[in-house]
């Protein structure tokens, strides 16, 4: 191999190989000292590094035509590029969750840079501050993980991000932008309530306003805004199933039946004996009202934007009380400040998902049935309540154990 060939490559004293670039295009000067080449890999010998080095320069060369024939794009040109064209169909608690997290954070740390000036490590150590040093939730932090990915792909499908700094940033695993590491006390558990709980929480519901909010939380697992865009018409009581096909949300001020987030939210859920009794009476009491009380309920009716667009009476939802005032996601509330007084609870109307879901893994539920009566897309997710901890499951692995 001639000398020539040799140069711009020297040999590390581990005996691995290093090259150096030093190239001028149209006035813009590159010094480039690498120990790898373009897929991260360490050069074992000099003919690697000899490669490694024309790569390299074939690239900046082909990375400075490329930029020279389409416009530098910052952040926010991105952004509000996505927010136009890139995000039909989205949900709408979607879409306000993004603009939130841009609005508030990430127009203010990244709006002016320029998309190809973003580095693996500003990312990270903006992730890390987020978490670490301000206090942030785990969970909320990786909203902002995804965000930048989201970002990121918006710029390479367009053709204002090289494959190479797309790759870099989102795809090789050595490299790519992620989360910091989890604190050792983060809480990540899954909150259930124990037996004793469920009977004070079961006599502080009796006869309120909530009480059926409550027992479909209980004994379904429902997710709170699926529980209160409940009709009539999803209950089966012939054959004890509960259809869930919309939501309740707030949307701009107003209230809405929406669709499900996800295709796997929509499910039938089998109802248990003592949930179609109270849901029984339940419904012999709206179809007394719809008799006895119609002026009244006409009167206190909320008209709502259905999931067709059309506008539907409140007096259709299940949580409708009986003189016709609609009951919201907002009505649980009241509740938590209460239970937590006089109780000492710390009682979310979530957390009795939590419960149903652990319950049903301590009866060795098979865990595709339990994915679908949660309405979950991925087992992986069902797998934490089987993983979840209770009072009830440790009395049973105490006593397997001594049966050892």
């Amino acid at each position: 191999m001639s000398k020539n060939n040799k140069k711009g490559i020297y040999q590390l004293p581990n005996g691995l190989w290093g090259f150096r670039i030093s190239i001028n295009i149209n006035g813009n000067k590159t010094d480039i000292k690498r120990t790898k080449d373009e897929f991260g890999q360490p050069l074992k010998t000099d003919k690697s590094a000899i490669k490694a080095r024309e790569t390299a320069i074939r690239l900046e060369y082909s990375n400075f035509y490329k930029k020279a024939d389409k416009p530098r794009m910052t952040i926010k040109d991105i952004y509000k590029e996505y927010c136009k064209t890139g995000r039909a169909g989205k949900a709408y608690a979607t879409i306000k969750k993004q603009d939130s997290l841009w609005n508030n954070h990430i127009e203010r740390k990244f709006g002016k840079r320029f998309i190809d000036d973003i580095s693996v490590s500003e990312v990270n150590d903006y992730l890390a501050t987020l978490y670490y040093d301000d206090g942030r939730a785990y969970k909320y932090v990786e909203s902002f993980l995804k965000m930048f990915y989201l970002i990121f792909g918006q710029a390479y499908s367009r053709n204002y991000l090289d494959i190479e700094i797309y790759n870099m940033l989102c795809v090789n695993k050595s490299t790519k932008i992620s989360m910091p590491k989890m604190k050792v006390d983060e809480d990540t558990d899954i909150v259930i309530f124990n037996s004793t709980e469920l009977e004070q929480l079961d006599g502080y519901f009796k006869d309120t306003n909530a009480e059926t909010a409550y027992m479909l939380g209980r004994y379904c697992g429902l997710r709170i805004n699926e529980c209160y865009g409940l009709k009539w018409s999803d209950i089966d009581f012939e054959n004890n199933v509960i259809k869930i096909e919309r939501q309740m949300q707030y949307q701009d001020g107003l209230i809405k039946l929406v669709p499900l987030k996800t295709r796997n939210a929509k499910r039938t859920i089998i109802m248990n004996e003592k949930l179609k009794e109270y849901l029984l009476k339940a419904y012999e009491q709206y179809q007394q009202a719809e008799k006895t009380l119609t002026a009244q309920r006409q009167q206190n009716q909320t008209m709502i934007i259905n999931t067709n667009g059309n506008l539907a009476a409140s007096t259709l939802l299940v949580n409708t009380l009986s003189n016709g005032k609609i009951q919201t996601v907002n009505s649980m509330k009241y509740h938590t400040r209460v239970i937590k007084q006089t109780l000492g609870i710390s009682f979310k109307y979530h957390y009795l998902r939590h419960t149903y879901g652990t319950r049903l893994a301590e009866l060795n539920t098979p865990t595709h049935l339990l994915c679908k009566q949660m309405g979950h897309g991925s087992g992986r997710v069902t797998e934490q309540y089987y993983l979840a901890v209770s009072k009830n499951g440790i009395e049973i692995l105490k006593d397997k154990i001594d049966n050892l």
